[in-house]
């Protein structure tokens, strides 16, 4: 990763899936740069954001979010036009685990369906529904996505919960066909693996995993706000900053 090209702050920043775990991470290391910072809320009575909230009034909205439907990305977008003029960068973050079943046996089609509808089809509503904002002349036009190990092809070992590794490769793909269709544009795309965190992916905090969100978070936000070398080749990097094949 080339740190060199950093951008100044005051930017304004989109971050889905903001509650907590990386998702929060990201809203206090983007508000600690300066930023105006949208956070998509979608537990509503997690108080963390409320708390964070109250000592930054000015540089941070909460903006009500479920990626997986269609109507409350509307509204989060309405509602955002109303505050600025632009949204220099999206990270679409949000998204949840668990399994459908057995690969032979799908038991839960409903479950297999929610984890698409939120991994996968909802940053990719994201993009299209706020396009507007980051169309605009003095917008920074950056994309983030947060995949995973599970969506790589080329190295999957993973042997169960076959939906989730299924919806980042989903994810994956969408971002490759938004970069074919966007970068002609001046948008330039982040895909980044955080890393096995202690997270709340599951619903309550994990106490396995070799990192914590919040040291994901730092090298996720150098990598997002920063400039390429190569801006014309599609990556994912991980929170090593090495290369990861998808």
């Amino acid at each position: 990763m080339n740190r060199k090209g950093r951008q100044s702050v005051n930017q304004s920043i989109f971050i889905t899936g903001a509650d907590r775990g990386l998702g929060l991470a990201l809203v206090k290391d983007f508000l600690d740069r300066g930023d105006l910072v949208f956070a998509g809320q979608f537990l509503t009575e997690w108080k963390e954001l409320y708390d964070l909230k109250e000592k930054n009034q000015e540089h941070l909205v909460l903006v009500p979010l479920d990626v997986s439907d269609p109507e409350s990305i509307k509204k989060a977008y309405h509602e955002v036009s109303l505050k600025t003029g632009k949204i220099d960068i999206l990270v679409n973050n949000a998204g949840i685990s668990g399994s459908a079943g057995d690969i032979m046996c799908l038991e839960n089609v409903g479950r297999g369906l929610r984890l698409f509808q939120t991994n996968c089809l909802g940053p990719l509503a994201m993009v299209n529904t706020f396009l507007p904002l980051m169309r605009r002349e003095n917008a920074f036009r950056r994309l983030c996505f947060v995949t995973s190990e599970a969506g790589s092809i080329s190295v999957c070992h993973r042997n169960d919960g076959f939906i989730y590794p299924m919806s980042k490769t989903g994810l994956n793909m969408a971002v490759k066909l938004l970069f074919e269709q966007l970068r002609g544009e001046g948008f330039t795309f982040r895909l980044y693996n955080p890393g096995w965190m202690r997270s709340y992916m599951s619903g309550k905090k994990s106490t396995v995993g070799k990192i914590e969100p919040e040291e994901s978070s730092k090298v996720a936000v150098d990598y997002f706000v920063n400039s390429l070398k190569h801006e014309d080749v599609l990556k994912v990097y991980d929170n090593n900053r090495m290369v990861w094949p998808f």
